[in-house]
């Protein structure tokens, strides 16, 4: 029987460039990106760097020397969002989103036809030779659903090319260990995400903040590498620096001094 869960192609990392998100990736990881191409129907372009088990990371960012076109729409993963640009330009490069892959015999197209109101629409993309459809929703935001979705929820990938990119990408020895998204309406985020098949490459966990996604990395070295940050998490990490500066002053104040000798 075939299975028709959905599989995790890649994880997104915007940038405000291309060079930016790059050294960050690098910084963060040890590892060089490899090119990646342009997107030209979307206006962006990208970079890549391998994971274990046929996923990828992937950087992108407006391309400056997309060609104009008469008609733009919007760019994909809320790059042409005010707010977006913000947290680019506050924070830096960041994890924004992640994608599923739907393998054939199941078409993607077909599917999105079936439900358009739980699929958004599937935009035919091209890159370096590669062809594929990504569903993008027509003002370029994130997929939702029942208005959850910020990034946490995946856009779905359908690759026409028969060998996934990962198979030619530089093999780096680093594996994904864990994916969790944090939402406020983490019951709307679990519920799509059982419906589409993907529930099992995701933890969903309620937020009192910002909806964002964590990742933690297994690195060749045996370390552990985790990108983004829940609002609990960060209070948590404040918390437990808090009490070890506290721990550190009332270490300091029990010791006693050295006594002072006089030749």
């Amino acid at each position: 029987m075939t299975d028709h869960r959905l599989k995790l192609d890649h994880l997104v990392i915007a940038a405000r460039t291309l060079d930016e998100g790059a050294q960050f990736v690098a910084a963060k990881f040890g590892v060089e990106t490899a090119p990646g191409g342009a997107h030209p129907s979307m206006r962006t372009h990208n970079c890549l760097l391998n994971l274990w088990g046929g996923a990828y990371l992937e950087v992108i960012a407006v391309d400056p020397s997309a060609a104009s076109v008469e008609s733009p729409r919007p760019r994909l993963f809320a790059l042409d969002d005010p707010s977006m640009q913000r947290r680019l330009e506050d924070d830096g490069p960041q994890l924004v989103h992640w994608v599923a892959r739907v393998e054939r015999p199941k078409s993607l197209v077909r599917w999105r036809e079936q439900y358009p109101e739980r699929i958004a629409p599937v935009a035919a993309m091209s890159r370096a030779g590669n062809t594929w459809g990504l569903t993008v929703p027509d003002d370029g935001a994130f997929p939702a659903w029942q208005a959850a979705g910020d990034g946490v929820l995946p856009s779905l990938i359908q690759w026409d090319t028969p060998r996934h990119p990962s198979g030619v990408l530089p093999e780096t020895g680093i594996a994904l260990r864990t994916l969790t998204g944090f939402h406020p309406d983490a019951q709307a985020v679990s519920a799509q995400l059982a419906w589409l098949g993907a529930a099992h490459l995701m933890h969903v966990e309620r937020t009192a903040g910002a909806p964002v996604l964590v990742a933690q990395f297994d690195l060749p070295d045996g370390s552990t590498l985790t990108l983004g940050e829940s609002a609990e998490q960060a209070q948590a990490r404040d918390e437990e620096a808090r009490q070890a500066s506290k721990r550190r002053r009332a270490k300091k104040a029990d010791t006693p001094e050295e006594p002072t000798t006089s030749d």
